[in-house]
C-alpha cells in the first residue's frame, strides 16, 4: 500500500511539474497568430505609399518620353519639308548666271538694229527666247520664282540699290530700273534684284514741303473760323 501511494504521489508531482510548461506553450501558440496578423496588417501600410510613388514616377517617365517622341516626329517632318522645298537651292543658284547670259543676249539683239535685216540672226534670237522661256518654266517647277521689282516700292529685303536717280515725276524710293533680276525659292530670297531707286530733287522737295506747310496752316485757319 505504501509503495502504491508513493507511486501515485510521484505521478501527480510529475504532472504538476510539466503542467506550467504546457500552459505557457498554449499561451504562446495563442499569442503567435495575433503577432503575425499585426505584422501582416502593417506590411501593406508600409508598402502602399512606395508602390504609388513608383507608379507615379513611371507615369511621369512615360509622359516625358511620349512628348519627346512627338517633338521628334514634328522635327523630322519639318526637316523633310525643308529638304524638299530648299534641297535644290544650291543648284538653282548656280543656274542663275545661265539665265542672265541668255537674257543679256536677247537684250543686245533687240538693241542691235542690223539683226533685223538678217533672217538667220532673227531666227537665232527667236530660238534663244524660246529656250529661255522653256528653261524658266522647268525651273519654276522646282520652286524658282522671279522677283518683280520694276515700279515697286524699294524693299531692302528683296532689292539691292545700286544707284539713285533724281526724278520729279515719280515718288521717292521707287524702283525705276532693274540691272539684274532677283529670284526666290519658295518664300526665301535666293538673290536680290539689283535696281536703281528714284529720288526727288532737293529744290522740288523743299518747295513741296513749304507748300504742304502752307496748306496745313490754311486748313487750321479755316477750322478756327
Amino acid at each position: 500500500m505504501e509503495r502504491h501511494k508513493k507511486n501515485k504521489i510521484g505521478r501527480e508531482s510529475s504532472q504538476n511539474l510539466y503542467a506550467p510548461d504546457s500552459a505557457e506553450s498554449t499561451d504562446r501558440e495563442e499569442i503567435a497568430p495575433e503577432t503575425t496578423e499585426m505584422v501582416s496588417d502593417a506590411e501593406p501600410e508600409a508598402k502602399g505609399p512606395n508602390l504609388e510613388e513608383e507608379l507615379q514616377k513611371e507615369k511621369d517617365k512615360y509622359v516625358r518620353m511620349y512628348a519627346e517622341f512627338e517633338n521628334y516626329k514634328k522635327r523630322i517632318i519639318k526637316e523633310k519639308e525643308e529638304i524638299t522645298k530648299y534641297g535644290n537651292e544650291s543648284l538653282l543658284y548656280d543656274l542663275l548666271p545661265v539665265i542672265d547670259n541668255l537674257e543679256m543676249a536677247i537684250k543686245h539683239s533687240i538693241n542691235d538694229a542690223s539683226i533685223g535685216d538678217q533672217p538667220r540672226l532673227t531666227g537665232l534670237v527667236q530660238g534663244v527666247e524660246i529656250t529661255l522661256k522653256e528653261f524658266l518654266r522647268v525651273l519654276e517647277r522646282f520652286g524658282l520664282v522671279q522677283i518683280n521689282a520694276l515700279n515697286k516700292s524699294f524693299d531692302p529685303s528683296f532689292h539691292h540699290a545700286m544707284s539713285q536717280i533724281e526724278r520729279d515725276d515719280i515718288e521717292d524710293n521707287m524702283v525705276i530700273e532693274e540691272f539684274r533680276k532677283g529670284y526666290m525659292v519658295g518664300d526665301k530670297v535666293l538673290r536680290p534684284s539689283l535696281v536703281a531707286v528714284s529720288k526727288k530733287t532737293e529744290v522740288k522737295s523743299q518747295e513741296s514741303e513749304v507748300s504742304q506747310k502752307k496748306e496745313n496752316e490754311e486748313e487750321k485757319i479755316e477750322e478756327e473760323r
